[in-house]
C-alpha cells in the first residue's frame, strides 16, 4: 500500500468509526440501555482488569475530576466499586467492575450487536464477504502482539 493509499484508508476509518458508534449509542440510549456512551467503554476496559482513576482518565483523554465523576455515576448504578488493594497506601484506589456491571455490559453488548446485525442484514453476500474480510484486516492490524512474557507463559503450558 502506498503512503497516499494508507492516508486515504486512515481517513475512511476515521470517518466511519464515529458514524457506527453514534448509531449504536443512539440506539442504546433510545432503548434505555446506557445513560452515557462512555460508560460502555469504561465497563469494557474494567472487565479486562481493575484500573486506577489515573489509568482510566489517561486512556479516555479526560481529566481526573471528569473521570471521577463518571466513576461516581457508575458506582451509584452499582456497576463498579472503588477498592484499596494496599492498606499501607490509601492513595491507591483501584476501580473494579461488579457482577451488576458485567451483567449490564453483557446486556448492552447484546443490544448493540442486535442493532448492528439489523443494519447489516440487507447487505448482499459479496458485500458481506468484503466487509468480513476488511474487518479481519483491521483486527489483525490493531490487535496488539502478545508480550514476550505472555508467549513464554503460553509455551510453558
Amino acid at each position: 500500500m502506498t503512503r497516499d493509499q494508507a492516508r486515504e484508508a486512515a481517513r475512511d476509518i476515521l470517518q466511519i468509526i464515529p458514524l457506527v458508534m453514534r448509531a449504536v449509542a443512539a440506539q442504546l440510549r433510545s432503548a434505555g440501555e446506557l445513560p452515557a456512551p462512555a460508560h460502555f467503554g469504561l465497563l469494557s476496559m474494567l472487565s479486562e482488569r481493575s484500573r486506577t482513576l489515573t489509568e482510566l482518565a489517561s486512556s479516555q483523554g479526560v481529566t481526573l475530576p471528569t473521570m471521577s465523576n463518571s466513576i461516581s455515576a457508575m458506582v451509584e448504578r452499582g456497576w463498579v466499586r472503588r477498592a484499596q488493594p494496599d492498606e499501607a497506601d490509601r492513595r491507591m484506589v483501584m476501580v473494579e467492575v461488579t457482577a451488576s456491571g458485567k451483567a449490564a455490559l453483557d446486556r448492552v453488548a447484546r443490544s448493540a450487536e442486535s442493532h448492528l446485525a439489523e443494519v447489516l442484514a440487507p447487505l448482499d453476500v459479496p458485500s458481506r464477504r468484503r466487509l468480513h474480510n476488511g474487518l479481519g484486516v483491521l483486527r489483525k492490524v490493531f490487535t496488539p502482539a502478545p508480550s514476550a512474557s505472555a508467549v513464554r507463559r503460553r509455551n510453558r503450558r
